[in-house]
């Protein structure tokens, strides 16, 4: 089943930084997307506008957890996009040193995703690698996590940074079910230092990931960190991608 793709515009940051966000956004339409996830920093009213007019809809954003001197904004951005769901991008790897820091993390989560809900949000975290990592007592900190997390505390699973992290990200995705709606989507060499490469042209098993989340993954968004060659070219071969094998569609 071909499931809709969205690419997060972290991805184009510098481009953006460079061209202005509406031409960068016109050139992702171009591409063929229609779904865009957002991300803090960004002129969100600005953004929001040259979608509307663009036709591009914007699924997701990847905000400052809704606590503290933070909630307001990120409760105000949600709004001008009209989102349904936001994202907690990153916790620091120090944060998963060990399973009481770990439980710390899940408190927070927790805490965020009742300020969510209570505001008509879902509410994500996104990994990186060090989530997927073994502690030094031998337990994943993964395993820990969603140990301790609410059910309110969906997962957006980064299937690459999974697989730098030491483990399968078909298993993971599977086990996961219907707790990870979204899957980003990049590959590469899956090793934390090297550039990541368009979908298709590195070492991950897309196709058994994209398999592996069949009747509970809503969207793939692609998304790359860093790419050795140039990022429009990566985000649109991604796409180009997907389509083909028949895992993913745009507009």
């Amino acid at each position: 089943m071909s499931l809709p793709v969205a690419v997060q515009l972290y991805s184009l940051r510098e481009q953006i930084n460079e061209q202005g966000a509406e031409a960068v956004l016109k050139r992702v339409a171009d591409m063929g997307y229609g779904l865009v996830e957002s991300f803090g920093g960004l002129d969100a009213p600005a953004v929001a506008r040259a979608c509307a007019d663009l036709g591009l809809e914007v699924v997701a954003a990847h905000l400052a957890s809704p606590l503290g001197d933070n909630q307001a904004t990120t409760l105000e951005t949600a709004a001008v996009y009209g989102l349904k769901r936001i994202i907690e991008p990153y916790r620091p790897p120090e944060a998963f040193k060990t399973a009481d820091d770990i439980k710390r993390v899940a408190d927070f989560l927790n805490e965020a995703a009742k300020v969510a809900g209570a505001n008509g949000l879902d509410y994500f975290y996104h990994n990186h690698w060090w989530e997927y990592a073994t502690l030094d007592d031998g337990q994943k900190a993964n395993e820990v996590l969603l140990a301790h997390i609410s059910p309110e505390v969906k997962l957006e699973i980064d299937v690459y940074w999974v697989q730098v992290g030491g483990q399968d990200p078909v298993g993971v995705v599977q086990a996961a079910g219907a707790r990870a709606p979204l899957l980003h989507i990049k590959d590469g060499p899956a090793n934390r230092e090297d550039p990541m490469t368009a979908a298709g042209d590195g070492v991950l098993d897309i196709a058994g990931i994209v398999a592996a989340g069949a009747g509970h993954t809503q969207y793939l968004i692609v998304e790359l960190d860093r790419s050795a060659t140039d990022m429009f070219e990566c985000v649109e071969k991604s796409l180009n991608y997907l389509k083909e094998k028949g895992l993913g569609h745009g507009r």
